[in-house]
């Protein structure tokens, strides 16, 4: 099944719909979300990470932010991380966006993620029971805040190349999440 992306300006204005596809394929600037569920010490909370699935078409089998996806035209990214959390990995939770940042990233594939991509989050309790879709994601689990930040610069690799950044928005938005350590 097709689905389109909303094509944006440098400014995040809507200037037209492409088919996903073909947006990758071309690096058209788009818009997209990045979901990230906290949970615990506000000071230095749990982080919840996904591993994406094996079969997804670009960067399969890395470590990201708890959930990701595009809002389709007519939805809000809020109302589009809602759809995704609950398609994803099967949770509903009030989410709220903290800010947005730009990236460009060409993965093996031969793909390129070229996004405004808006950073949401959501609170939780780290019993959270996950439904995982196994087309998306392959696997779950909680990182505290400090041990993330000291993974993604010791093995980088491991994750997607959007997740830093958004990290680094929400530290810089929301309070009291702050840079542990």
């Amino acid at each position: 099944m097709s689905e389109n992306v909303i094509l944006v300006d440098q400014h995040d204005q809507p200037i037209g719909a492409m088919d996903k596809m073909e947006a990758h394929v071309k690096g058209a600037l788009h818009r997209a979300f990045s979901v990230i569920v906290l949970a615990g010490d506000p000071e230095d909370p749990m982080v919840l990470l996904q591993k994406r699935a094996s079969s997804k078409y670009h960067f399969p089998d890395l470590w990201s932010n708890t959930c990701c996806s595009h809002p389709r035209e007519g939805e809000t990214v809020v109302q589009a991380a809602h759809r995704r959390l609950r398609e994803e990995i099967g949770v509903e939770l009030d989410v709220a966006e903290v800010g947005h940042f730009t990236y460009k990233a060409a993965c093996s594939s031969g793909l390129i993620e070229h996004e405004i991509d808006h950073v949401v989050v959501g609170h939780s309790t780290v019993d959270l029971v996950c439904e995982l879709d196994p087309a998306e994601v392959s696997e779950t689990r909680w990182v505290r805040m400090s041990e993330l930040l000291a993974a993604l610069e010791s093995d980088p690799a491991s994750y997607t190349p959007w997740f830093p950044l958004a990290l680094q928005v929400l530290l810089a938005n929301q309070e009291p999440v702050r840079r542990a350590g």
